[in-house]
């Protein structure tokens, strides 16, 4: 039996999951690390952390499996996408806190750009300028640390997202490379070149040498260090952000294929195969992924800052339930929101709508109006964002989405997956491995080794869990996003 080992690091948290040849799940371990908030719009993860937190649940997930490093075939990874990490190349010291996707404090970095060369930037990489990607995250370091500015003076310093921060530590400096995915998302990778871009780089000032190689996202890229975690050298073969990761793990290999993911935030891509579809309805035209030696596929995105993470700040900030879970029976509680809608715009509203500016609003408050209320109208803000997205991809490429394939830690909850069939007035299908972005990692380095031979050898594996229908009618579907609409109104005109 092969077994294929897959680092899944996440906003919130690291996980790590042993996968055998047919694709099940051997054993996991999950990590929560901690998120700095210093001031309003600043997200930020202590890169140190997230490796102590990798070490951690790679050994418990051996452990758990009574597998040691070596029985691994190799290693994949999948990881939050635009957050930013800057290091030293000589003592593998961050050079302060990762800079995380949600947050916001580059966006006048952006605004200072011309337009004409904005609208340049957005045709090379199918992104718009938004303080989300990478780019502008490595201007402000590059502008505001003396330690990252002297680091590149001497010629020591590295940038990178989360991926390369992992491969040159499991390495032990040796390997400094990301792939297609990761580099997509960061607004200096062309997308027909698939290389970095030096108009790109000289827009934001981002030196080259700093910079990760380009590789695919399945490919032995080298091995892990025997010193390393594993005590031993894997292969380290296969590397996709995670919502294209759930693209590969939902097997989504043929243009027009779709999923969406729930997690801190909530993404839905549909594959476009080899055609850079630009939008017009504010999705990202993004790089799906790059198996080996095959032409790359592509991808629209729509993207939502926050969903997942809405149900966290019900926890953490105001301590209307104790632990996630407790959202469902309290939104179960009560048989609809009572007219109260929340749209959790925290960082700003993504696709298609993309405004910076925007900030969280809950309206429709009445005095009858409880802490259930707020808790069903968080898992409907999670649905109406993600028809949001999911009329804006249909519209995009000419195609209906007659059933939503889902994947992430929201999909267990029932009661939101029913909302969303609901709202969406589409069926909605999961998988048995819901956890896909991991699995979508475990398959890249798989094909890379050989441990699956083909693309259709894995498509056998696909098997539903649960199927949803809607439940209401069209006429009451469409009243509840009428109001929707109004809620986001008021969100865009908060001041």
């Amino acid at each position: 039996m092969s077994y294929i080992g897959a680092i899944d690091q996440g906003t919130t948290s690291t996980r790590f999951m042993i996968f055998d040849e047919t694709g099940s799940v051997i054993s996991s371990a999950q990590m929560e690390h901690t998120q700095f908030l210093p001031q309003a719009g600043w997200v930020e993860h202590d890169p140190l952390e997230i490796l102590r937190a990798t070490d951690a649940v790679i050994k418990e997930a051996l452990s758990t499996a009574g597998l040691v490093g070596r029985d691994l075939s190799a290693i994949g990874i999948t990881n939050q996408r635009e957050t930013t990490v800057a290091w030293n190349a000589s003592t593998g010291v961050p050079l302060g806190k990762a800079i995380v996707w949600q947050d916001t404090r580059s966006q006048s970095i952006l605004d200072a750009i011309n337009p004409e060369i904005g609208a340049e930037i957005t045709f090379k990489t199918g992104l718009p300028l938004a303080p989300y990607f990478s780019a502008s995250k490595m201007s402000w370091m590059l502008q505001n640390s003396p330690i990252v500015r002297s680091a590149q003076e001497q010629q020591e310093l590295k940038f990178g997202t989360v991926d390369s921060w992992l491969v040159w530590n499991l390495s032990e400096g040796n390997i400094h490379v990301t792939d297609v995915s990761n580099a997509s998302r960061t607004l200096l990778m062309n997308l027909e070149t698939l290389q970095w871009d030096k108009q790109l780089l000289d827009s934001f000032g981002v030196p080259r040498e700093a910079l990760a190689t380009i590789k695919s996202s399945s490919e032995i890229y080298g091995y892990t260090a025997i010193d390393s975690v594993f005590g031993a050298r894997i292969p380290i073969a296969g590397i996709v952000g995670d919502q294209h990761a759930a693209l590969l793990g939902q097997l989504c290999f043929d243009k027009g294929e779709s999923k969406t993911t729930y997690g801190t935030g909530n993404f839905a891509l549909i594959n476009t195969g080899s055609e850079i579809i630009r939008s017009k309805k504010g999705l990202l035209t993004t790089l799906a992924f790059k198996l080996g030696d095959e032409p790359a596929k592509y991808a629209l995105e729509g993207s939502v800052a926050v969903t997942g993470s809405a149900v966290q700040w019900l926890r953490d900030q105001l301590g209307i339930i104790e632990k996630s879970a407790d959202i469902e029976p309290l939104a179960a509680s009560v048989p609809d929101s009572g007219g109260v809608y929340f749209v959790p715009a925290f960082s700003g509203l993504f696709a298609p709508y993309w405004r910076g500016d925007a900030r969280g609003v809950i309206v429709g408050l009445t005095r009858a109006a409880t802490k259930a209320h707020i808790a069903r109208a968080t898992l409907e803000a999670v649905c109406y964002q993600t028809l949001d997205v999911i009329r804006a991809m249909e519209e995009e490429t000419g195609t209906t989405i007659k059933i939503l394939r889902v994947d992430g830690g929201i999909t267990q909850n029932q009661l939101c997956m029913q909302l969303q069939a609901d709202i969406l007035q589409t069926e909605v299908s999961r998988p048995i491995v819901a956890e896909t972005t991991a699995l979508g990692a475990a398959y890249a380095a798989g094909l890379a080794v050989g441990v699956w031979k083909s693309k259709s050898e894995l498509l056998t594996q696909w098997k539903e869990s649960h199927h949803w229908h809607p439940t209401i009618s069209g006429e009451v579907a469409a009243t509840g996003l009428a109001n929707w609409k109004k809620a986001i109104e008021r969100t865009l005109n908060w001041v």
